[in-house]
């Protein structure tokens, strides 16, 4: 039987919660950062991208192109937000996680 609830991959939780930590300084670069800084986990801007279209396309984050700078050499920032669908969505992940962890630290103690 399959579940009838939706829930959010790892690296869609990491992205939700960096965009989050981040406010309104959430563009590519920021968040692959925190991401590392955090979870001491690599992102390419690829896997990123990717993964940002596909949770806009879902409705969990918006985006929006800022204007672009000459120091930046005429690219433009996307600065990312996450919906009210995605922070919904995104504590239902993480309060499922906790309960299926609830007591395994107890039970699984190595001392």
């Amino acid at each position: 039987m399959a579940p009838s609830k939706k829930f959010l991959g790892e690296f869609e939780q990491m992205v939700i919660a960096a965009v989050l930590r981040l406010g309104d300084e959430a563009y590519g670069v920021s968040i692959i950062d925190s991401i590392a800084e955090h979870t001491g986990r690599e992102v390419s801007s690829g896997a990123l991208s990717t993964t940002l279209d596909r949770m806009e396309r879902k409705g969990l984050v918006r985006s929006e192109l800022a204007d672009p700078s000459p120091g930046r050499g005429m690219r433009a920032r996307r600065y990312v937000r996450v919906t009210p669908a995605g922070l919904a969505l995104a504590r239902d992940s993480r309060a499922a996680l906790l309960r299926l962890w609830q007591g395994l630290d107890e039970a699984y103690d190595e001392s």
